[in-house]
């Protein structure tokens, strides 16, 4: 998911651009306005830790872009290009580090697990919305 300050800085277009270099298959995206329930919802792992209340806030600050990419080995190919949560320490060259501020405005999502990525994926889609199997030219 790219987050409010990856659609605000308007570098959506650089991020989908990455990820098909890097020879990803775009299943599915949307813009997504904010609505507080789902982001709840959606990072319900992380309530009652200290800064859930201030990523509420940030994620409801603007839309966000979900976007499902399928890969080979997709969950850790993906980390890799992301970089560390803090864009502060992500290494040159992630997207975090390019594009990102800090440790909360760090411009993407990407989930951990393919449970996490099963949970997320239906949180904000609707099945008849991936598209699968995209063909190669």
């Amino acid at each position: 998911m790219i987050k409010p300050d990856g659609v605000a800085a308007k570098v959506v277009g650089k991020v989908l651009d990455r990820f098909e270099k890097e020879g990803f298959d775009l299943v599915a995206m949307k813009l997504v306005p904010p609505d507080l329930s789902r982001i709840e919802a959606f990072y319900s792992v992380h309530k009652g830790k200290p800064f859930y209340e201030g990523l509420l806030k940030f994620m409801t600050e603007g839309p966000s872009v979900a976007v499902v990419w399928e890969a080979d080995d997709a969950i850790s190919r993906t980390r890799a290009i992301i970089g560390a949560t803090n864009s502060k320490e992500a290494a040159p060259g992630t997207l975090r580090n390019l594009y990102g501020t800090d440790n909360r405005r760090n411009l993407v999502h990407a989930s951990d697990s393919p449970e996490s990525a099963e949970k997320e994926i239906a949180l904000l889609f609707r099945k008849e919305e991936l598209a699968r199997s995209p063909v190669k030219v």
